[in-house]
């Protein structure tokens, strides 16, 4: 909504906006396109050139809105990301690692642990369904899995005070 809002405000006419994309209908001139950079450095983003720096984009919003879906899928991540980009598996995690730092999977389980806190500080659901909407075999792997990634088991975390979620961005 932010960047439908910025590209209204300026008047630059857009086809489609999406978490990590929006497809403008014409080429800007390079005094909109300083603008443009300038409004959403104001709101904290920027514009990604880069054909690698589009494609780790377009990757981690592919595995937010994985995990964020609100049914589970049962199709690997490798399948996903490989028929969304277009791109060879091998090619996707050699560009991803390379730049990031850390794989795909490291950052897909960094990513659901930060679900799996979000859904534990709701209370609404069950350790059983969030370990079933978010892809985990078990909820005992769900709790290893927590516990290997925050030090505490979903229940220790559900009764703290102080809870420490990360941003996405900050994964």
């Amino acid at each position: 909504m932010t960047v439908e809002d910025i590209l209204r405000r300026m008047d630059i006419p857009f086809k489609v906006v999406k978490l990590g994309e929006a497809v403008l209908s014409r080429e800007l001139e390079p005094k909109e396109r300083k603008e443009l950079d300038k409004e959403f450095e104001k709101v904290g983003f920027e514009i990604l050139q880069d054909r690698n720096e589009k494609l780790i984009n377009n990757i981690k919003s592919l595995i937010i809105d994985n995990v964020y879906s609100e049914e589970a899928s049962s199709e690997k991540l490798s399948s996903v990301l490989t028929s969304r980009l277009n791109y060879d598996y091998s090619h996707i995690t050699h560009v991803f690692t390379e730049s990031e730092g850390q794989s795909i999977q490291k950052f897909y389980n960094a990513v659901r642990i930060e679900r799996v806190k979000e859904l534990l500080d709701y209370d609404d659901w069950s350790i059983a369904m969030i370990a079933d909407n978010l892809g985990y075999s078990t909820p005992a792997y769900l709790s290893t899995s927590f516990k290997s990634a925050t030090g505490h088991t979903p229940s220790e975390y559900r009764k703290q005070s102080g809870k420490n979620r990360k941003s996405l961005d900050s994964i």
